[in-house]
């Protein structure tokens, strides 16, 4: 999944950014609310995490034009301001939820993979035949066989789950599972797609990753 951080206080930017890549996101980040709202209107973000208080162009700011542009991205607000009001006025300005600083990366975490999942009509565990996806363990395993995922393997496998039984381009790939600075090879997506047949589908199993010639994959069983 890909997120855009926009928060001017480098401590808490560089933190963020490093926990939800840990965590397999592929995330953007920026330090102000004009270049914020520039990768938001670039970019198809699965989440965005938003602070309030930002140069050139506050959160509130960034909210509004995004929603005025018919953006539907979830957006996570972070900020200082824990007065009632400003909670209020961020919620009805197009925010999906809220969190006040100081906070602990878990929870910001937890709600982060909330606001995906309800973009996607998720649940926390995906079952594709007898593929078990734990999107909140980051744990994958067809029927009783763990499946060991790289953090690629893994991004690849939950967004394509997230769309399971849809076409997904090659496009929308690169779009979703890689960040802004990736450098993007014509057949990296092809290759991960092989890595993933090679363990999902050994030994015999059913295919479970489908190719659509010239258009992109289904994962689902057929």
């Amino acid at each position: 999944m890909r997120a855009l951080v926009v928060e001017d206080y480098a401590p808490v930017r560089t933190a963020v950014v490093e926990g939800l890549t840990e965590n397999g996101f592929a995330v953007d980040s920026s330090a102000d609310g004009e270049e914020g709202l520039w990768f938001a209107q670039q970019n198809p973000y699965d989440v965005i995490v938003l602070d309030l208080m930002l140069p050139k162009l506050d959160g509130l700011g960034v909210l509004q034009k995004l929603r005025a542009s018919g953006s539907t991205v979830p957006v996570l607000v972070l900020t200082a301001r824990d007065g009632v009001d400003d909670r209020v006025r961020g919620l009805d300005t197009g925010a999906d939820d809220y969190l006040v600083k100081p906070f602990a990366f878990a929870e910001l975490l937890a709600r982060v993979r909330v606001l995906v999942r309800r973009r996607y009509d998720a649940a926390p565990v995906i079952r594709i035949g007898d593929l078990e996806i734990d999107t909140t363990k980051r744990a994958v395993k067809r029927g009783d066989e763990s499946i060991v995922l790289s953090a690629r393997e893994y991004a690849l496998l939950e967004y394509l789950a997230l769309r399971a039984g849809q076409l997904v381009t090659r496009t929308e790939i690169w779009e979703h599972v890689y960040d802004f600075h990736s450098d993007a090879h014509s057949n990296v997506v092809d290759v991960y797609i092989g890595y993933l047949r090679k363990k999902l589908e050994r030994d015999g199993a059913a295919k479970l990753i489908h190719t659509r010639r010239g258009q992109g994959y289904v994962l689902g069983v057929e």
